[in-house]
């Protein structure tokens, strides 16, 4: 009976082989303090860089990022004009990543996972390089799926430029920026990342981010809470606890453990050894 459920398993492959991870406060806690950090970035941003008056700028930026899943996006649907790199270069530029630590024991947690794993956040390439370097894990993830590849800088769509215009910056900086919650964030995000919404598991801190991957068809962990929200198939406390609230992305791998021990033991194997690649 365990064979052929086995058998059964191989053929329909596994009931996972994604996993799509967010980055900040996901893969670390909010009390690392770049949240707070990052927060007080942007509103000294929207004063200096784009002259909002200073009283104006929390309740600005609190509004946009409700409205638009990011207080960049939404200054953009204002019609302010800003260099991206710019600007993430200053709201990233100063945080405290000092505050962040190698964290040996998720990289191996992650590392053990058999399924492709891969960042999808809102951030800018070079922060998330930066936080994954800061925790160890530069090599536990297929890539990254960030600001730049949902917003690629010279991608103007046939319908945008249906009279051969120049593509030029301006052009491009019109277009609408795409961030998570967004369904095409998301629909964008499962295409770059070649995955099938109902073998995707879906990480993540914000519950607005959950919902959206839950209308979008995938399986959703909430994390940085035990309580679970909207959309949120899983809620866990912490990035650690994925084992004991999911021990079925482990299920594959254990069952074609199993398999090897029992052609060990048809073999006439006296000593039996676990062949998991």
């Amino acid at each position: 009976m365990v064979l052929d459920e086995n058998r059964r398993v191989t053929e329909q492959g596994p009931r996972y082989d994604c996993l799509l991870f967010d980055l900040d406060d996901t893969l670390y806690p909010l009390s690392s303090g770049l949240a707070a950090a990052c927060t007080n970035n942007i509103r000294d941003y929207v004063n200096q860089k784009l002259g909002v008056e200073k009283s104006r700028v929390p309740d600005l930026c609190r509004e946009l990022y409700q409205s638009y899943g990011t207080t960049m996006a939404g200054l953009r649907v204002m019609g302010y004009e800003f260099d991206y790199d710019d600007y993430h270069s200053f709201v990233h530029g100063r945080l405290p990543y000092e505050n962040l630590k190698p964290d040996p024991v998720l990289k191996n947690l992650i590392l053990s996972m058999p399924q492709r794993k891969i960042i999808f956040t809102n951030s800018d390439k070079v922060h998330a390089a930066k936080v994954l370097n800061r925790l160890g894990l530069d090599d536990c993830f297929e890539g990254i799926i960030c600001f730049e590849t949902l917003n690629p800088p010279s991608e103007i769509t046939e319908s945008d430029n249906e009279l051969d215009m120049p593509t030029d910056n301006s052009t491009i900086r019109k277009k609408p920026i795409i961030c998570k919650p967004s369904k095409e964030a998301m629909e964008q995000a499962l295409r770059l990342a070649n995955a099938d919404p109902q073998r995707t598991i879906f990480f993540d801190d914000s519950h607005r981010n959950i919902a959206a991957g839950k209308r979008a068809g995938l399986h959703t962990v909430l994390v940085g809470t035990s309580v679970r929200t909207e959309g949120a198939d899983f809620a866990l406390e912490s990035i650690h606890n994925i084992r004991e609230a999911l021990p079925e992305i482990w299920e594959e791998e254990d069952a074609e453990s199993t398999k090897n021990v029992v052609r060990s033991r048809r073999a006439g194997v006296t000593i039996e050894t676990v062949v998991t690649a």
